[in-house]
């Protein structure tokens, strides 16, 4: 599977925001599931299908995140810039 993928530090009350050229998946998620995720095995994670241009997601605890960008398997190109706030 492709996907755009990064590894952010969120503090207490932070989000991450995903900016998309278009629709894409938008998930973040622990470490743990993270590894499932590459692995293609079921997994958890905030977010889902994103069709608008900005996304926040604010996971439920401070710490190491990762967010991940894909077409869940379609064909196709997406740009994504990827932060905290």
């Amino acid at each position: 599977m492709n996907y755009l993928h990064s590894a952010v530090q969120v503090a207490p009350g932070e989000a991450v925001l995903v900016e998309l050229d278009h629709a894409a998946n938008v998930k973040v998620m622990d470490d743990s599931n993270f590894a499932r995720y590459r692995r293609g095995e079921a997994h958890r994670y905030f977010g889902g299908h994103a069709s608008q241009r900005m996304t926040a997601i604010r996971p439920p605890r401070p710490g190491r995140w990762h967010v991940t960008v894909d077409l869940g398997g379609y064909r196709g190109t997406v740009r994504a810039s990827i932060r905290v706030q």
